[in-house]
């Protein structure tokens, strides 16, 4: 697997500044800033399509989720009145070990 969903974001100018920000019971799996704005990034991968895509598996509770920890991020290092969005990272590995990452902006 040579493509990787951070490098994808740094090709597209985002500046990564941290990854596996864990709280709670949870991670976020990327942070960077697409300009001005804080995105915090899920990564999902599957290596079949037998449960579905992998951004179908960012469900309603799993947002919620991700939320809370972005909220203790933001808490933490005292970021007030930033812009932020929620992005998704979809990642399929191939048979051939092909790998296809789709970007989802402003996923929720």
């Amino acid at each position: 697997m040579k493509k990787r969903p951070s490098a994808i974001l740094k090709k597209k100018g985002y500046k990564i500044v941290g990854r596996g920000f864990r709280l709670l019971r949870g991670e976020i799996d990327i942070l960077a800033y697409d300009r001005t704005t804080l995105v915090f990034a899920e990564v999902k991968t599957r290596t079949s399509r037998a449960f579905g895509f992998p951004e179908e598996s960012v469900t309603p509770a799993k947002q919620a989720q991700i939320r809370k920890i972005a909220q203790g991020y933001l808490a933490k290092h005292r970021l007030e009145n930033v812009p932020c969005r929620f992005d998704v990272l979809s990642v399929m590995i191939g048979n051939d070990r092909q790998v296809m990452i789709r970007h989802f902006e402003n996923a929720f």
